[in-house]
């Protein structure tokens, strides 16, 4: 359980359901772990007192994913506080479900800048920080590949975008044996789609597995990719849907 004894991460949105899932998840394989927030810093503390609990270093940092420029220095200041950077989860992301008319330019402008600028910026930033033989790995969403209901044009761009983004970073940075790769969760049970809420019926109806996923299950995909046997996956996308898009 100590693969990643001495590896130093940075989980975007690691307060809470995926992102704090895959925060300890880490700490608990070795990983010295940073995180940021936009909303609770009080869910933030909690996930950090979790890390130290494992006796691993845990950092956090308020950051607002859509202002790229504070995204690109919250990486900074995270690499500075871990005294290096091995592993980026581009964590934090937003949605917006709706009919593409009933969608604003604003609704457009939030995700795309959460969900896309400020990856790249994230992303760009933590690039020369990385050490040789890092790791990037990318929420994106099943989503990016299949699409079985109404209301989900602006999230579904936004999410199958990472994959063209991660794809390209495998090949400019394969030299480094840097690795991206895009971890493609269905529906999760998380505060933002509660397995018990108004919308889970629906989206069970269409899995092969009649479940909602966990945070947890997600977190253990991401450090597999985070570890030593993942050394060789590049420019992939791992998919943990309970069978969405069989």
């Amino acid at each position: 359980m100590n693969e990643l004894l001495g590896k130093k991460a940075l989980v975007t949105g690691g307060s809470r359901g995926i992102g704090a899932a895959t925060a300890v998840a880490l700490a608990e394989r070795g990983a010295d772990v940073a995180i940021t927030y936009s909303t609770s810093a009080d869910a933030a503390a909690t996930v950090v007192k979790e890390i130290e609990g494992l006796e691993r270093r845990g950092f956090v940092f308020a950051v607002d994913a859509g202002d790229a420029v504070a995204a690109g220095d919250g990486v900074r200041r995270a690499a500075e506080a871990l005294g290096g950077l091995d592993i980026l989860v581009n964590n934090a992301g937003v949605g917006a479900i709706a009919p593409i008319t009933d969608l604003s330019l604003e609704d457009v402008d939030r995700v795309l800048a959460v969900n896309i600028r400020g990856v790249f910026a994230t992303t760009q930033a933590a690039v020369p920080l990385l050490s040789d033989g890092g790791r990037l790995i990318h929420l994106g969403s099943c989503a990016a590949g299949r699409v079985t209901s109404p209301g989900m044009t602006l999230y579904a761009m936004s999410k199958a975008a990472l994959v063209g983004l991660s794809k390209a970073l495998a090949r400019e940075l394969g030299a480094r044996d840097i690795t991206s790769n895009v971890v493609q969760p269905g529906p999760i049970d998380t505060d933002m789609n509660p397995a018990n809420g108004p919308f889970a019926e629906p989206q069970i109806a269409d899995l092969a597995l009649s479940r909602f996923g966990t945070p947890t299950e997600v977190a253990a995909a991401i450090t597999y990719l985070a570890g030593p046997q993942a050394a060789y996956l590049t420019g992939t996308e791992l998919t943990l849907d309970g069978g969405h898009t069989a």
